[in-house]
């Protein structure tokens, strides 16, 4: 990629050049690469998987296969959200890895971690999956990781985590060291959660998430013992936006979701996820509890520009304006999903 070089800013000051007499000047330029690595999901088609911040802002991307051929690759989308990105490469022979369901991985199972540490390519390293489910890091928009021992470490990010039958599990994404390095604390993002990513990306080049209209908080052991309740796990419904697919589904605030399409759900950051893992139209099934009483409710995922309306109609001083919710990114408020 190509850098520009950041310079004082009086230097882009006019009256500042023309006051001391200075040139223009273009500002400076360097060019930066970074490595990560990759794995192919596509064999007819050249897909290869990887993490959206291997490849951010890149001008051009190669990709080096295990033969040594070294190719030009065209991004097919990415997702910053989920930190998933999709290339393509033109490329013949080439073999794609099986895919395993994440969701049957348990804590204690031995996973193989393979990538370009350091540069040094087809590194494999051993360990355990020390816990599934893990958000709330602050890593990614959308988090629900698989965390392990196995030695991950700068450069294998986007390279796959296997089961010991050669399936894979998870795209090594993220590591906790106080050095920059690996201490056994690594993180992958689950197989199926990857999947769902893809699948959009080489549809629309894009994630077009859609939006329930809830702004939900964790059920803190404070707030279980205010609703009468034993168990910790679930998400609450702090809000529900009128007029949004939760309204028209029956949630109401004091709800709490404990599944979602039999999923089990254990804190607020785990049901976002869970809702910006589906597309507009999509069919939920949700299992909450309300006023003690577990119930069922069914639900639609809307799209987010329904929740948007035309502020003329409420006042001809705000023609042309469009009123809509905050955007997830802004620091002001919490926003719904």
């Amino acid at each position: 990629s190509t850098v520009q070089l950041r310079r004082h800013p009086l230097l882009d000051d006019p009256f500042f050049r023309r006051f001391f007499d200075l040139p223009d000047q273009t500002p400076r330029q360097k060019e930066s690469q970074s490595l990560g690595s990759g794995v192919i999901i596509d064999a007819d088609q050249g897909y290869v998987l990887t993490n959206h911040h291997v490849i951010e802002d890149a001008d051009e991307i190669s990709v080096t296969l295990r033969d040594q051929r070294t190719l030009t690759a065209a991004l097919v989308g990415e997702d910053p959200e989920a930190d998933i990105a999709v290339l393509k490469i033109p490329a013949s022979d080439l073999t794609a890895i099986p895919m395993a369901d994440s969701d049957r991985l348990r804590v204690g199972d031995f996973v193989v971690a393979i990538g370009n540490p350091f540069g040094l390519s087809q590194t494999v390293t051993y360990g355990i999956v020390s816990a599934v489910g893990r958000s709330g890091l602050g890593i990614e928009g959308y988090e629900n990781f698989i965390q392990t021992d196995a030695s991950i470490n700068p450069g294998n990010s986007g390279g796959a985590l296997v089961t010991t039958q050669g399936e894979l599990v998870g795209i090594n994404t993220a590591i906790v060291g106080p050095s920059g390095g690996n201490v056994g604390i690594g993180f992958a993002i689950p197989s199926n959660m990857a999947q769902a990513v893809t699948e959009q990306l080489v549809e629309h080049g894009e994630v077009r998430r859609g939006q329930l209209g809830v702004v939900i908080q964790d059920l803190t052991p404070e707030l279980a013992r205010a609703f009468g309740l034993k168990q910790l796990g679930g998400a609450v419904i702090a809000q529900v936006v009128p007029g949004s697919a939760a309204d028209r589904a029956g949630l109401v605030a004091g709800d709490i979701v404990v599944a979602v399409n039999g999923r089990p759900i254990r804190s607020g950051s785990a049901l976002g996820t869970a809702f910006g893992l589906e597309r507009v139209g999509d069919a939920l099934k949700l299992d909450i509890i309300r006023d003690g009483r577990p119930r069922t409710l069914r639900a639609t995922v809307s799209d987010p520009e329904r929740l948007r309306s035309d502020a003329g109609r409420m006042s001809a001083r705000l023609s042309a304006a469009v009123l809509g919710d905050i955007e997830p990114d802004d620091p002001t408020r919490r926003a719904p999903v």
